[in-house]
């Protein structure tokens, strides 16, 4: 039963990923998060745990939405290879933190988070004409940003890339689309770090490795690879303004479900 569980969490995530450019994770650490309190896991490792099988199942996410993006010309390489290095330093940071604060507290911050997010995609303010993504040490520096807070939350980055790329007049669909190549430095320097930080951790279950679950890994995985790369193709064809609703409203529900179970 919880197999099915783990393979519906990979569908709905690889979908999300390729349509949202988000990398599965608002869908994926909510979750797990769930399942970890079926499966009586320890709540001081749960939301850890959650986040950083999150990151790993994106690593086989964000290769097949990144690959089918590709194939539609919608990644802007440049703007990525500015982003990476800035990304790859603020993820270790954001697991570090993330292994230091209570699951609690995790979770209500990273619902706050999903709302303030979803209000700027539904009723943010146009962007001005002329604005253009910035210099070199600023692009870098917002890639330290959205590493930092996509590793503590366990996303691929699309909740912060998305929303900053389109207000810096990046058409909608490229700025999915190199949000999901974004997901990649994110899950797999994420994915590494949260290994190394849990552990020998004492209050971990069975298969984990570190804060990696190895059981929910494979079984979202399976499915989430197809899924990513029909969410992609869907991208393409939605329009800018339908495809900034679906994002609003999708962060809109993950956000209030966290501050629920925070509260």
């Amino acid at each position: 039963m919880i197999l099915l569980v783990y393979l519906a969490v990979g569908a709905f995530a690889g979908l999300s990923a390729g349509l949202f450019g988000v990398g599965g994770g608002l869908v994926i650490v909510p979750a797990l998060v769930a399942c970890f309190g079926f499966l009586a896991v320890a709540p001081e490792v749960a939301m850890q745990l959650a986040i950083g099988t999150s990151l790993a199942t994106i690593v086989v996410t964000s290769l097949s939405s990144v690959r089918a993006h590709h194939q539609l010309n919608n990644i802007d390489w440049s703007c990525w290879r500015i982003l990476a290095p800035g990304i790859a330093v603020g993820v270790v940071c954001g697991v570090a933190t993330a292994a230091l604060l209570p699951g609690q507290v995790l979770k209500l911050a990273f619902g706050v988070f999903s709302l303030i997010i979803a209000a700027y995609m539904a009723f943010g303010a146009v962007p001005i004409a002329s604005r253009q993504l910035p210099k070199k040490l600023g692009l870098r520096s917002v890639g330290l940003v959205i590493g930092y807070f996509s590793a503590m939350f366990g996303i691929g980055g699309g909740s912060l890339t998305v929303p900053y790329l389109t207000w810096c007049n990046v058409r909608m669909q490229a700025a999915v689309a190199t949000s999901a190549a974004c997901g990649l430095p994110i899950a797999v320097v994420g994915s590494a770090s949260n290994m190394v930080a849990g552990f020998g951790h004492q209050d971990l279950p069975a298969y984990s490795f570190g804060f990696i679950y190895l059981p929910a890994f494979v079984g979202i995985a399976l499915l989430s690879v197809p899924c990513a790369k029909l969410g992609a193709h869907w991208a393409q064809r939605l329009s800018a303004k339908r495809l900034k609703q679906c994002f609003a409203m999708f962060l809109l529900v993950v956000g209030c479900q966290f501050i629920w179970g925070a509260l």
